[in-house]
């Protein structure tokens, strides 16, 4: 008897860019994930048309149908309340703030939906299918315009009493907030109170490549203040392995070095002999795959 390969479906919706793809249980990517603009500013209704657009968009190119769906996952840029499916106060989606987003995607296409953090999102799908194969207890940055944390533990995704769980961008840190220096923000900071000028993280990472010795010390300093962040979450959680993702991971050659030479002072000695810092290797597409994850049953 011939059995029915199950379709999960994610979506990795944030403040500038949706991200959908298809893949079956074990992680295999079917077809080609499809990338569109978040359009911010949009309706609700727009928003979710955007969204249901790229699913169908997904289906089509491997010639299925919503009908031959398990489950989709949305990974969402936050604050969620994540039981209830909802959208809270997120600054990247102003016209979303209290929508219902799950509800109305369950009720475009009639299968499970699934939604949580897309942080989250992002490092169970490393857990599961890539840098972290094979460990029950994970923890992971995502290192974009801001700083997110994600904690799994026996391979699934701990929300803590109140869902706010690796939330660590407010914590104090140097008088202000650790997002303030561990986020691409924060590279371009370190930078400008270096030389005195603007770039971005992705222009800083490039000066490195090329050797200037300005952004050099840039991603020095920001490996530094990053081992602290993650020395917080090694000291508390003792994971088998932390996972690195988002953008600014791609600099991490220049700032590795630094940032595991403060680490290793600032951990207890057995994790400091045992847990390993490492990057993503799902790239781009950790965020879908871990979104659709979130429908496998007993994952």
């Amino acid at each position: 008897m011939h059995l029915r390969t199950k379709i999960l479906v994610g979506v990795d919706f944030g403040g500038t860019k949706i991200l959908t793809g298809a893949m079956t249980e074990k992680g295999e990517i079917l077809g080609d994930p499809v990338r569109i603009a978040t359009d911010k500013d949009e309706e609700p209704n727009a928003v979710v048309r955007r969204i249901a657009g790229s699913v169908e968009d997904v289906l089509r190119g491997i010639g299925k149908t919503a009908v031959d769906v398990e489950g989709i996952g949305l990974g969402v840029t936050g604050p969620l309340d994540i039981k209830r499916g909802t959208i809270l106060e997120c600054p990247q989606l102003p016209r979303l703030h209290f929508f219902p987003l799950r509800k109305a995607i369950e009720d475009h296409f009639a299968v499970p939906i699934f939604m949580n953090n897309d942080a989250n999102c992002l490092i169970y799908g490393e857990t599961l299918f890539g840098s972290g194969i094979g460990k029950n207890t994970v923890v992971g940055f995502t290192l974009g315009t801001g700083i997110g944390c994600a904690i799994i533990i026996d391979r699934k995704i701990y929300a803590g009493f109140t869902e706010s769980a690796g939330e660590i961008w407010p914590s104090p840190y140097l008088g202000g907030t650790i997002e303030e220096l561990v986020s691409g923000a924060g590279v371009s900071r370190i930078y400008k109170e270096l030389s005195g000028q603007d770039m971005t993280s992705r222009d800083v990472a490039a000066l490195a490549e090329q050797g200037d010795p300005i952004a050099l010390t840039t991603w020095q300093q920001f490996g530094r203040h990053l081992s602290v962040a993650i020395a917080w979450t090694i000291n508390v959680i003792d994971p088998e392995l932390v996972i690195l993702g988002g953008s600014i991971s791609n600099a991490f050659q220049f700032f590795a070095p630094s940032m595991e030479s403060a680490l290793r002072k600032f951990i207890c000695p057995m994790p400091a002999e045992r847990t390993n810092v490492v990057c993503g290797r799902l790239g781009a597409n950790a965020g879908f795959i871990g979104a659709a994850a979130l429908a496998i049953p007993d994952a």
